[in-house]
């Protein structure tokens, strides 16, 4: 534990645990787990109960705050908040090539199916176990942030006073082909959403992408810029804000010189900044996972692609974003993926994931919990979330249009205020 920082309206100590990487093997190979715990400076020695935040992912760091605002703010009121970085990332250990490079593919396979979300619960108890003791907390999950409460929720619910959940509730029986079928539609939803908004949008687009394909285009990290990969860009499309950073991205993307039409260097730079496969590669790697259950996902989302064909760009034809969806040919074209391609097939692979969830368990939860769905949501499937809430004891939602998936990030206090008086039957304000 460091001594206390203070930012901007908030203290700050960061801490280290040290965790063994697989919880059966104690004595085992050992890990490093960060987490920051923040406190308002009103409340430096009160003794207030804790939120732990479980970031969404898989495989992103925790919020680094820069002032006392959004969520946070809410959650100072009342509670120490513990900003995690799960496993593998931010300050945890860190995954990525470079730090498996010791290891055959077969090795980092077998030590990355170590960083699903049953792992993280036992992280996180480990650590409320050494900071609190036989005290219970409260637990606020964003995204896959959300698939990790419930998991929770599962696996050790004796720890959790309070359950908090935005944007993140997981089927609890899907297989990811039938999440990949919905998310398709609602992909395509959003696409002609997008190119209602921006009419020029679909024209510059194409111009973009007939460029590249007839031109060698590299973008800032050196990667060849491929129509595909251009796609990925539809991940922003189904955020806050996000439509308007893609087009304005857009609209700079290809300029007139002396020597002709050629592609921006400022849109090259930018356009690596929207994407975080390079940097985050857990997300590449273990996304697919979150879903499997005893079964592998076979690269759910490239199979179940060949049933809309219409993602498949030919010049003649509209051209389509795609959305979170991870594609084997990530670990074809980008640069530090590339090290792990096998290891990522080997756990496309895998069949012999755990279950996640306990039917039983969750029809007999006893822990209060409160859920923000998003009906417009592009990355969760609202059906798949109203049919898991009712399978979950004591859980309540708050199903609104008002936001898009990122919700929290736009308009956290708010958001966070209605659950927690959803939780405790008080008047919604």
């Amino acid at each position: 534990m460091s001594k206390p920082q203070l930012l901007s309206g908030i203290h700050a100590i960061k801490h280290h645990f040290h965790l063994p990487l697989d919880h059966n093997q104690p004595q085992g190979e050992q890990i490093t787990v960060f987490a920051r715990e923040l406190f308002a400076p009103e409340h430096k020695d009160s003794p207030l109960p804790y939120m732990v935040f479980f970031q969404g992912g898989p495989g992103f760091g925790a919020l680094r705050p820069v002032s006392n605002s959004g969520w946070v703010k809410r959650a100072l009121r009342e509670f120490r908040v513990l900003l995690l970085d799960q496993r593998g990332t931010g300050l945890s250990t860190p995954v990525n090539f470079s730090a498996l490079s010791h290891l055959n593919s077969a090795e980092q396979a077998d030590y990355l199916s170590h960083f699903r979300a049953d792992n993280i619960i036992k992280d996180a108890e480990a650590i409320r176990k050494q900071l609190i003791g036989d005290q219970k907390w409260s637990i606020l999950g964003q995204s896959f942030g959300g698939f990790c409460v419930l998991k929770y929720l599962n696996d050790a619910p004796e720890g959790v006073h309070e359950a908090y959940i935005t944007g993140g509730i997981p089927p609890l029986t899907r297989s990811a082909d039938e999440v990949y079928q919905a998310t398709y539609l609602r992909v395509l939803a959003k696409n002609q959403d997008f190119f209602q908004r921006f009419p020029d949008a679909q024209q510059l687009v194409k111009q973009l992408a007939d460029y590249i394909t007839q031109h060698e285009v590299r973008i800032a990290s050196g990667e060849r810029l491929t129509v595909e990969m251009l796609q990925l860009l539809g991940i922003n499309i189904g955020m806050e804000q996000g439509p308007e950073q893609v087009y304005y991205l857009l609209e700079q993307a290809l300029i007139d010189t002396s020597n002709g039409l050629t592609v921006n260097p400022l849109f090259l730079a930018h356009f690596c900044q929207l994407l975080d496969f390079n940097t985050n590669p857990i997300f590449a790697l273990l996304h697919e996972s979150i879903y499997c259950q005893q079964s592998a996902s076979r690269w759910s989302a490239q199979r179940v692609r060949g049933q809309y064909p219409e993602f498949n760009y030919q010049a003649d034809k509209p051209f389509l974003f795609t959305g979170e969806m991870v594609y084997p040919w990530f670990f074809d074209q980008f640069s530090n993926l590339k090290p792990l391609k096998h290891a990522a097939h080997l756990l496309a692979e895998k069949a012999d994931w755990p279950r996640l969830y306990d039917l039983n368990k969750l029809q007999n939860n006893t822990v209060p919990v409160a859920a923000a769905i998003y009906s417009e949501d592009m990355f969760v499937e609202m059906q798949y979330s109203l049919e898991t809430a009712k399978q979950v004891a004591g859980l309540k939602y708050w199903l609104t249009s008002e936001y898009e998936h990122n919700g929290i990030r736009m308009d956290g206090e708010r958001i966070l205020d209605k659950l927690i008086a959803l939780n405790r039957g008080e008047l919604l304000r």
